[in-house]
């Protein structure tokens, strides 16, 4: 094919990161795009020269000529939507978390393996450059034996209101944001199994706004010896805070995704955009630059449009969500029981966020 053609369900904030990413690709063109709220895709579609749009997403199914779809919605749509989408043939980039529980997912991956299309799971940390080359580092043995792995994503709070309805998200900032350190480390080791999984959460800060954590620390251990510890956080304030740290024996590295590769600016008047969940604008900020290719949203984009192109197998996976969704239920589960819990892990519970509340 010539190019990718691509259709994008959704219309809020992580679509127009999506659709910003893809006019980045040479190789793809987005065809359409959907969403239930007319004037949302509307403006949405104006803003990205999208020449198509729809209210029901299934009308953009029908379309012959969109060869991958990109989802960007709640997470309790992932599963009917990508049910959809392989039963109509398509390919489908899914964003994180992959499902709101284990059936889902297994449901998803299986209907996308019977239609023969690819199931991508969208996680760009494993795309970043500054982490990129963090682990080109520990691959080429500048740390010696890596046995511990820091990923950390705090911020004050997400942008649209579903998040904080458990009954929507199925969890709180372990659900959320957890899912990018998991992800993270398991790339990191070169995906060996986790085996066990110890978490601590709480919601401090955020309580009159929802039952799911806003604050938690995982540690997962893996196969390999090693282990991964991921902070996250709904409940700092100051915009986002994201980054590394990679301890070896003969070594270690911090990288620091925003402030590490932000312009000090000081400003008293204030300005328009500082970075993502960023509140203020006055006094001393870190101010981003190329945000989107600094999180390695437009990399991650090309690489599954290539995987559609050349009919290759992504590195980024239903599978991969799979897992994480595993070690995420386990997580709940551990810091409702105060304990490790061993892995594998298996649970009919509706949400991960069900195994911490009861």
């Amino acid at each position: 094919m010539a190019k990718v053609r691509v259709g994008l369900i959704g219309s809020q904030f992580q679509a127009d990161i999506h659709a910003e990413s893809f006019k980045r690709v040479a190789d793809a063109e987005i065809g359409a795009a959907a969403s239930p709220t007319e004037i949302h895709v509307k403006e949405f579609s104006a803003k990205h020269g999208i020449p198509r749009w729809y209210t029901d997403y299934k009308k953009l199914l029908e379309m012959e000529e969109i060869d991958l779809v990109a989802l960007a919605v709640p997470n309790d749509l992932h599963c009917p939507i990508v049910l959809d989408c392989a039963a109509a043939g398509k390919h489908v980039i899914v964003e994180k978390p992959f499902a709101m529980n284990l059936g889902e997912a297994d449901l998803m991956i299986e209907a996308c393996r019977r239609a023969n299309v690819l199931c991508m799971y969208a996680e760009e940390l494993c795309f970043a450059p500054k982490y990129l080359r963090v682990k080109a580092l520990a691959d080429e043995g500048a740390f010696g034996e890596v046995y511990l792995v820091k990923q950390s994503e705090k911020h004050n709070g997400p942008h649209a209101g579903w998040f904080w309805d458990v009954a929507r998200s199925g969890g709180g900032v372990t659900m959320d944001m957890g899912c990018h350190a998991i992800e993270f480390f398991r790339w990191f080791y070169g995906k060996p199994a986790a085996t066990s999984v110890l978490a601590d959460m709480g919601t401090f800060v955020h309580a009159g706004k929802t039952q799911g954590d806003d604050n938690a620390t995982i540690i997962v251990r893996f196969a390999n010896g090693a282990e991964g510890l991921a902070e996250e956080s709904w409940a700092r304030a100051g915009g986002m805070d994201d980054r590394v740290e990679v301890f070896g024996s003969k070594g270690c590295a911090y990288a620091n995704l925003h402030m590490g590769n932000a312009i000090q600016t000081y400003s008293e008047a204030g300005y328009g955009y500082v970075v993502e969940k960023a509140t203020l604008s006055r006094g001393w900020t870190y101010t981003t630059w190329e945000e989107i290719w600094n999180y390695g949203f437009p990399q991650e984009m090309a690489h599954f449009v290539d995987c559609v192109r050349h009919g290759k197998q992504p590195s980024e996976t239903g599978e991969d969500g799979r897992a994480v969704l595993e070690i995420l239920f386990a997580a709940y589960a551990s810091a409702g029981r105060h304990c490790r819990v061993e892995l594998p892990f298996r649970s009919d519970a509706r949400r991960p966020i069900d195994l911490w509340l009861r």
